[in-house]
């Protein structure tokens, strides 16, 4: 099996718990950003605000096909995106409509999970880039990515505030 590269953002936390969590924690901090963080990034060359929204609720598209083909098909191959490709688009979409798309996605991907077998979580699948995972790995690779994008978006809330 292959190793997570988001992994390393879990410290050993639940990634299911987390995956529950996230929506509330990312409307929180967005909520501070509201009215003129979107446009804001970490760095010149950086995703904005807007960016990263427009990046989860796409991102939670292609998690929510991944798992389903993951549950339904033996040996399922997963099929990988190039993000900054997607990317390209993301500046004139609104960033309260990505926000709204990721959060009832999510909520429907929550609910997946809450359905579960120790069987489904364990079923393994192919990503051409990072080789044999598990369902569990997909959830870990979930969880992670999206600790990660909050904490870009805490740094960016936190220098908007000073």
């Amino acid at each position: 099996m292959s190793t997570n590269p988001y992994a390393v953002f879990l410290n050993g936390r639940d990634a299911a718990s987390l995956v529950k969590q996230f929506p509330d924690k990312l409307t929180a901090v967005i909520s501070e950003l509201r009215a003129t963080g979107m446009g804001l990034s970490l760095a010149p060359g950086k995703w904005t605000v807007r960016q990263i929204l427009c990046h989860l609720a796409d991102t939670e598209i292609a998690f929510a096909f991944r798992w389903r083909q993951a549950l339904a098909e033996e040996n399922h191959v997963v099929q990988p995106f190039d993000q900054d490709h997607w990317a390209s688009r993301y500046t004139s979409l609104p960033a309260d409509d990505a926000l709204r798309t990721f959060v009832a996605l999510r909520n429907w991907n929550a609910l997946l999970l809450e359905e579960l077998t120790p069987a489904d979580w364990e079923r393994e699948l192919t990503h051409p880039e990072r080789g044999r995972q598990t369902f569990r790995t997909l959830v870990e690779t979930m969880a992670g990515h999206d600790l990660n994008h909050l904490e870009q978006l805490e740094k960016i809330a936190a220098k908007a505030q000073s």
